[in-house]
């Protein structure tokens, strides 16, 4: 979504991260996984590292605030979404009986502060699409099958009545046209989807 919104021209390389190829493992050693970034030879991995890099390599809209404050509080936030927030919808998605309850509380708490976080904006950055919301990617993406699936999804995790504002920042982001574009296929993540959560399930009972 960076590289779209800057209008850099790219070749997406799709990973089998059960069968991990040597192109990926020359690359990035360390962590092995993706995404990785390969620029000039050069290869950039970590989401959040790899977002900054473009902002700063590539010219067109900014991904982060110039405003030092700003730009402080977008890094806070994207890493937020990244450490904690994720983490906190995964367990949620993937547990069940009193360790779902539990989870979904945790998760009610973080998606909370994401919630307040949006009162009065369109974006997390304000007016336009940033490093914020291009992190909040996940929650765009697996938002649409929350409803679609809810007899896997019980109780529901994100829904307009609690989370209106993040609702409404799920349906402005995308439907962007950068972003709606680019969105993966529905039916492919739809499968992942429920196929990850009825593993998770099936493990847990």
């Amino acid at each position: 979504m960076a590289l779209k919104l800057k209008g850099v021209e790219y070749e997406y390389v799709e990973e089998d991260v059960k069968n991990k190829s040597p192109d990926l493992l020359k690359y990035n050693p360390i962590h092995k996984k993706v995404p990785l970034l390969l620029h000039n030879g050069k290869p950039i991995s970590e989401s959040l590292v790899i977002l900054e890099y473009i902002d700063e390599t590539w010219p067109g809209p900014a991904i982060l605030p110039r405003d030092p404050y700003d730009r402080a509080m977008a890094r806070f936030w994207a890493k937020f979404l990244d450490e904690k927030c994720w983490p906190a919808m995964r367990r949620a998605c993937m547990s069940t009986g009193e360790e779902q309850e539990k989870a979904n509380e945790e998760a009610n708490e973080v998606v909370m502060f994401l919630e307040n976080e949006l009162i009065g904006k369109k974006f997390f950055g304000g007016g336009t699409i940033g490093l914020v919301d291009i992190t909040a990617n996940f929650i765009a993406h697996w938002h649409r099958f929350f409803e679609e699936f809810r007899e896997i999804m019980q109780p529901p995790l994100i829904t307009k009545d609690k989370f209106p504002n993040l609702c409404e920042w799920v349906n402005d982001y995308t439907n962007c046209s950068f972003i709606k574009e680019n969105l993966p296929p529905k039916d492919k993540l739809a499968q992942l989807f429920v196929d990850r959560i009825q593993a998770a399930k099936a493990a847990a009972q």
